[in-house]
Order: structure tokens, then sequence, then C-alpha cells
């Protein structure tokens, strides 16, 4: 996979987003809970040139029958196990608003954006289903509308909170024997129809002052969080027309919420199975639907490249995003095609088997090394931007924000 200055990220669910995918040779099912499994996939991911990965987690256990993979780690836990052992990669974990307290969501990502230097990303999500909700056993399933005004609420909540330590309340003075600045920590005093919080935080303001947040706008109650709240907006759609129309919507969108669409990235989801040939890789996925049943369920149009005849594929998952079934060539011809047609600023892959698609990248790299190696042509001078270490904020160009209470006064 080649730069094509497309914002790149992978999404890694468990051994794949195809239920099946365990079943394959390669998953590493066996491995699936254990810390060395998501730090091989994570830093195979960083040292592929990602610039970010995307770790789904949820309070439900995963839907379907016994034959599915069922259970998974919790993914901020994931995300600070890699931290120290990775250096560029963004770590953007999902984490659930509807029975968490903001409180504790914003320290968990505050802490891992001191863990990752300055890495940490949140995505934004909701608990839809009773299991969730008996889970905590506190209140019950809320429709949509009711879901999305409580997390647009704990949004506002948790970066008040990160902002309620100014950069420089952490003194240290010896002589005084004082360690913070009082002046310098701030009371957030939010009351909404969901929460009550004083403040401030407990832990020192981050690395990027403001951790990266990211929502999917699935929904319209989604889309309206996504487009006055996040960072990094994802999306799905059928096929690039469509893509860029909704890219285009969701711009127009955030500049009617008051915001410059420029400060916001807006990425696609595609999801991906990789393989040496069109034919192993179409052969790969019939067998996954086969091993669910699925198999015939299903059919729809792939598209592999942008400008390829369709293909056919009995694949249901995803069943309304544009997917690639194929070589890796294929894929760096398609995200060439997004990026030329303005469909999205970026693209979050979504390997059916995630090990497999890590491994046809990383053959990929090594064939490209080979014959530029063997064409004297290695690259010389400095070492590429997208390589250097630095923080989320940074590779996304966006700046470090002060703390909203710097200049108010309104301190403790």
């Amino acid at each position: 996979m080649s730069k094509t200055g497309l914002f790149l990220g992978i999404e890694t669910t468990g051994t794949g987003t195809h239920p099946a995918s365990w079943r394959r040779t390669d998953s590493g099912a066996e491995d699936l809970f254990t810390a060395g499994y998501w730090t091989a996939v994570i830093s195979a991911a960083e040292e592929l040139g990602f610039d970010a990965v995307f770790l789904p987690d949820s309070f439900g256990i995963q839907s379907g029958n016994a034959a599915v993979t069922r259970g998974r780690l919790d993914a901020v836990a994931i995300a600070a196990r890699t931290a120290p052992l990775t250096s560029r990669i963004g770590l953007i974990p999902q984490v659930p608003v509807t029975h968490t307290e903001p409180f504790h969501a914003s320290k968990a990502v505050t802490a891992l954006d001191f863990a990752s230097l300055g890495r940490a990303g949140w995505e934004v999500t909701v608990s839809t289903t009773e299991a969730e909700a008996k889970a905590f056993g506190r209140k019950a399933v809320q429709d949509q509308a009711s879901l999305w005004h409580e997390a647009d609420e704990a949004i506002e909540v948790v970066t008040r909170l990160w902002d309620s330590w100014e950069d420089d309340a952490e003194i240290r003075d010896v002589p005084s024997g004082r360690f913070i600045d009082r002046d310098r920590l701030h009371y957030i005093d939010f009351a909404g129809d969901n929460f009550s919080v004083k403040g401030p935080s407990i832990t020192p303001r981050s690395p990027q002052g403001q951790p990266i947040v990211t929502v999917r706008a699935d929904t319209p109650e989604s889309t309206e969080v996504a487009v006055r709240r996040a960072d990094l907006i994802r999306f799905t759609a059928p096929d690039l027309p469509t893509a860029v129309a909704r890219r285009t919507a969701l711009r127009t969108a955030i500049a009617t919420a008051g915001r410059d669409p420029d400060t916001v990235w807006i990425l696609l989801d595609l999801p991906v199975h990789l393989d040496d040939s069109s034919e192993q890789a179409l052969s790969a996925v019939h067998e996954l639907d086969t091993w669910t049943g699925a198999a015939g369920a299903g059919d729809r149009p792939l598209q592999s490249q942008a400008d390829a005849a369709p293909r056919e594929s009995a694949q249901p998952v995803d069943a309304d995003s544009i997917r690639h079934v194929g070589t890796v060539a294929a894929l760096d011809e398609l995200l060439a095609a997004i990026a030329r047609s303005a469909a999205a600023d970026g693209v979050v892959l979504r390997p059916l088997a995630l090990r497999g698609a890590l491994h046809a990248l990383a053959a990929q790299r090594r064939t490209a090394t080979d014959d530029a190696a063997a064409g004297d042509a290695l690259p010389t001078g400095p070492v590429p931007a997208h390589l250097v270490p630095e923080t989320l904020r940074d590779r996304l160009g966006l700046p470090r924000p002060l703390s909203r209470y710097a200049t108010t006064g309104a301190a403790l």
C-alpha cells in the first residue's frame, strides 16, 4: 500500500470483521485474548505506515451463535498496553458513554494520551442493546435521539474536564512546598439533562490538551453530534459518487454548525480482503461466507478498484459500504481514485480477516523494497514525515488548543 495523501486508518476487530475470520489458519485466534496478539497487530500496522488504529469496544457480547467470535478485551487497555511499544501510530479506542460516567471516560483517554506521548483519540459510541442495559441495570434501552443527546452532553463534559487543568498548573515549587497552582485548576460546573459535574479532573492536562474525538455519522442523530463535536468523522457509502455527495453534505453541515470544515477530517470506512490475486481473494471470502452459511445471501457488486468492472461476491458484511476484495495493487488504485475524486480525506480499512490483510500488505512492502534495492533506487535524505514521531494532532495538522479556562479566571 502506497501513500496517496489520504489519512490511513485501520480498524482492528478481533480476528477480522467477518464473523468466521477466526477459522482461518492464519487468524491467530488462539492468542486473541493475549497482549501479544494485540501488540503484534498494532506494531505491524505502525510498521506498514498507518496513521491510526481504531479499536472497537462494547459492553455487550457480539451477536451470533456459537460459530462466531464472542468476547473482547477492553479497547483502552489494549491501546495503553501498546502505547509504549509504538512511537508514531495514533491509538483511537472506542469508549461507550451510555453507561459510563464522563469523568471516567475523560480520565482513561487522558491517561492514554500521557502513555502514548500525545497519540490518543477517543471514538464516541453509544450502547443500543438490551443486553448492555441489563449489564448495568440502571436504565432501560434508549432511543437514538436520547442516546445521542446524552452522548453530546458527555462529550461536552469530557472536553471541559480535559481543560480543567491549565497547562502550567503543575508547578512543583519546592521552596513553597506547592506541587500545583490552585489558581490554574478550574471547576467545570456542568449541569445538563443527563449529568451534573463539578470538576475539576484529577489528571493534569495531557500532551495534546484535547485528544482527538471521533464520531461515526451512521444516523441523523449521530451525524448531528459529529458535525458539531468531532475532529474525525467516519462514514460509509456504497460507491464513490455517493461518498463525494456525503462528504460535501458533511462539510456543509460542519460550516452551518459554525466550524471550519478544513479542521475536520472525514474518513470513509472501507471493508477489505487482500490476497495474492483477485481470484484468491474472492475464493477466500466465499470460504468465509460458506463457514457462516451466508453464501448467496447477500450478493451484490464489489468495487475492487474505482474503474474496474463490478465483481460478484456473497459477502453480506457491511452491505452498504464500498468494499475491496482483491490485491494490494488494486487497493492502491482504489485509494488513488478516492483521493482524486475528493470522496474523503482518508479511509479506515476494515479487514474481513485482520492478520491476512496485514500479511498481504507486508508482503507487498517487501516486494516493493526488493524492487527498489535491485534498481538502486532506495530513497535517501530526511526520514519521510509520515514516519517521524509526532502527536496525532500534529499528524492531522490541528493546533494544540489552549485550555478554555486559561483566561477566564474561574479558578478554585
